[in-house]
C-alpha cells in the first residue's frame, strides 16, 4: 500500500453517499496523511441539506458552486479546476476523486501523467473509463457505514463503561488497520495501527480508554486480539497483533 505524505481529497457531493463519508475518510487515511478535504456542490439544493453538519464534523471544506444553467450543475468543472490548481503547487503526492461520474476521467488521466497517485472512490455504476484512469478505485458499496464500523458484535456482552467510552469505534478502527496492514503471517504492526487511528481520529488518545499504550489496550481484550512481541537484533521490541474474531 502506498505511503503518501500529502493527499488531497475532492468530493462531488452530487455523486456521493453522505452516509459513507466517514468510511471514505478512514479508508483513505490508511494510505497516508490527508492534507486537503473539500466537498463541492450547490448547497442551496434541497438534496444536499443534510450535508452541513457532517461536513462540519469531519472538518471538510464546503465549496459552493451554483448551477448557472437550469438542469445542469457545474460541480465537476469546479472540482477539475481546483485539482489542476492543487497539482501545479507541486506539493501533493496523492489525489482522491470521490465521484461516480465519467466526466472526471480526463483529470484523473492528467494527474497520473503528472506522476501523482490517483485514487477514485465511487459506486459500482461508475463508468469503466473513469475507474481505469485511476491507480486504484474503491467501491462505496464495499465500505461499511460509520455505525457498522463502530458497532460491537454482541451488544449484550459489552459492559456499559465500554459503550459510554466509545471503545467500539476504536475496535472498528483497529479492525480496519489490521485488514490493511497485516503481513503474510496474519499480523499487523501496532505502530502502523496507531498511526492510522490518529489519522482517522485526530483526538485519539489511548489514555482516554484507561491505558498508557495501545499495546495495553489490545492486551485488555484477549478475546479480540492476539498480541505478539518480537525482539530485533538491537534488542528492540516490535509489537504486532492479530484480530482473532471474524467480526469486532
Amino acid at each position: 500500500m502506498e505511503n503518501l505524505q500529502r493527499i488531497a481529497v475532492l468530493i462531488d457531493a452530487d455523486n456521493t453517499q453522505i452516509g459513507k463519508l466517514v468510511s471514505v475518510m478512514r479508508e483513505i487515511s490508511a494510505y497516508g496523511r490527508i492534507v486537503v478535504k473539500r466537498a463541492y456542490g450547490n448547497w442551496k439544493k434541497e438534496s444536499l441539506k443534510n450535508w452541513e453538519d457532517e461536513l462540519k464534523r469531519l472538518a471538510i471544506k464546503a465549496v459552493q458552486q451554483f448551477d448557472y444553467v437550469s438542469g445542469k450543475n457545474a460541480t465537476d468543472m469546479a472540482m477539475v479546476i481546483d485539482a489542476v490548481d492543487l497539482l501545479h503547487t507541486g506539493i501533493y503526492d496523492g489525489f482522491v476523486i470521490v465521484a461516480s461520474d465519467s466526466d472526471y476521467t480526463p483529470i484523473a488521466i492528467k494527474l497520473r501523467e503528472s506522476a501523482v497517485h490517483v485514487i477514485g472512490v465511487g459506486e459500482k455504476k461508475t463508468p469503466e473509463a473513469f475507474r481505469n484512469s485511476c491507480d486504484e478505485f474503491i467501491y462505496l458499496e464495499n465500505l461499511t457505514s460509520e455505525r457498522q464500523q463502530s458497532a460491537p458484535e454482541d451488544e449484550g456482552s459489552i459492559q456499559s463503561d465500554d459503550l459510554s467510552s466509545g471503545i467500539g469505534e476504536i475496535h472498528g478502527l483497529l479492525k480496519i488497520a489490521y485488514e490493511k496492514y497485516q503481513d503474510d503471517e496474519g499480523f499487523a504492526y501496532v505502530s502502523s495501527a496507531g498511526i492510522f487511528i490518529k489519522r482517522a481520529k485526530p483526538d485519539f488518545d489511548v489514555r482516554t480508554y484507561g491505558h498508557l499504550k495501545l499495546t495495553d489496550l489490545l492486551k485488555a481484550y484477549p478475546a479480540k486480539y492476539k498480541v505478539k512481541i518480537d525482539k530485533t537484533k538491537g534488542a528492540t521490541s516490535v509489537v504486532s497483533y492479530k484480530c482473532i474474531e471474524s467480526k469486532l
